[in-house]
């Protein structure tokens, strides 16, 4: 099959941040399951005029690579729903959401964009009564993966070069906690947006756990604790994983065979202490929780899953003349012009969040905006006439 991938290549948008964990994941998987792939930009806006020029080149790649898929990856609302009718309704292409961070974002994004895609997924069992409470039954559960790329047998505990290491952003409390664990003695190396190495290469952060004798993970992020992508990708590179506890992990690895979990500080440096002292034992998690990783928890084998269940659209769509598509667009696009009234509703915005630098000025107005929208105007926040994408089309 022709997949069509829309998503970000960098983190957030940003090349500084580094490689995204999707784009690095879910385009070799594809490949290596025989499709044949093209990549669509959907989070560095930098190409785009506007998010009606970013809808329309979309379209436009519908029509020139006619795929049988569209998986897309949204960070907020930078496909209308209106550019998804259209492909749901004029072509047949299936669409694909797969959705990140459920736990938080679904009253706010989830709810409002389930329905215009054939299949939206989530990575977290407790929302799927929500999906069903709002009519939305084309919700599918999944998970975060390895990335069979990086997949390699683990170094032995004398053969690692770091005692500790950490991957990550430097958000939230994680440089409290750090600091903690320092105070305790403990020698821990820390690499990603934030902390004083700053990102590191997409190529490099499997080298770093499989040469690391424990690899941290921290849950938390925003909301309740999560279970994210690193554990998953510490015990498919060779490492051995210690995680803080996050609901439903014990069903994708058995706790204190496979990985190993913390439940607080206090357990964590007790526990750190213990592995770093027990060589035999962190050798002996850390291989089975790579053979565990490598037979059952790659992407390949969460996109054929997928890919299993997934059923394609009924040949009798009323299939519009490809060239037709962008211009189908038109009325939408129109919508989404900038007003008078909407400028002074920026300037406003803007210096209400004077007390940041320019750039966090915007951000922070784009994001009081959309907290607004979402609450107030909800599915329109998501459609051409969403406030937020017209007064802020910028990165």
């Amino acid at each position: 099959m022709k997949i069509l991938v829309a998503l970000g290549k960098y983190q957030y948008g940003d090349k500084r941040r580094g490689i995204g964990t999707e784009y690095d994941a879910f385009l070799p998987a594809l490949k290596n399951l025989n499709h044949s792939i093209v990549h669509f930009e959907l989070w560095n806006k930098a190409n785009y005029k506007s998010y009606a020029d970013l809808n329309q080149s979309l379209l436009r790649t519908v029509v020139r690579e006619k795929p049988d898929i569209l998986i897309a990856v949204p960070m907020n609302y930078e496909i209308w729903l209106e550019t998804l009718t259209i492909i749901q309704d004029h072509t047949p292409t299936t669409t694909i959401c797969w959705t990140t961070d459920d736990s938080w974002k679904y009253p706010q994004a989830s709810r409002f964009i389930g329905h215009a895609f054939d299949i939206i997924t989530t990575t977290y069992p407790e929302i799927i009564y929500r999906y069903h409470q709002d009519n939305i039954r084309n919700v599918v559960l999944t998970q975060w993966a390895s990335n069979s790329e990086n997949l390699r047998r683990p170094l032995s505990f004398d053969d690692c070069k770091y005692d500790i290491s950490f991957i990550g952003a430097a958000h939230g409390n994680r440089k409290k906690r750090i600091n903690y664990l320092k105070r305790m003695g403990l020698n821990v190396t820390c690499f990603g947006h934030g902390w004083e190495g700053g990102p590191i290469a997409a190529s490099d952060i499997s080298k770093i756990m499989r040469s690391s004798r424990i690899s941290l993970n921290f849950a938390n992020s925003k909301g309740d604790n999560q279970l994210k992508a690193r554990v998953f990708e510490v015990p498919g590179a060779g490492g051995f994983l210690l995680s803080e506890k996050a609901d439903n992990i014990e069903k994708f690895y058995k706790i204190g065979e496979e990985i190993d979990i913390f439940s607080d500080d206090k357990d964590l440096a007790q526990k750190l202490n213990y592995y770093l002292t027990h060589k035999c034992d962190r050798d002996k998690i850390a291989n089975k929780g790579f053979d565990r990783t490598s037979r059952d928890h790659t992407y390949e084998e969460r996109f054929k899953h997928l890919f299993n269940i997934l059923q394609m659209k009924k040949s009798s769509i009323d299939v519009h003349p490809d060239e037709k598509l962008p211009e189908m667009l038109r009325s939408a696009c129109r919508r989404h012009r900038m007003t008078g009234s909407l400028r002074i509703l920026r300037t406003l915005l803007l210096t209400s969040s004077a007390v940041f630098g320019k750039q966090r000025r915007v951000k922070a107005a784009r994001r009081l905006l959309f907290e607004i929208s979402w609450r107030f105007f909800k599915q329109s926040t998501f459609t051409s006439r969403g406030l937020p994408g017209r007064l802020f089309p910028e990165l």
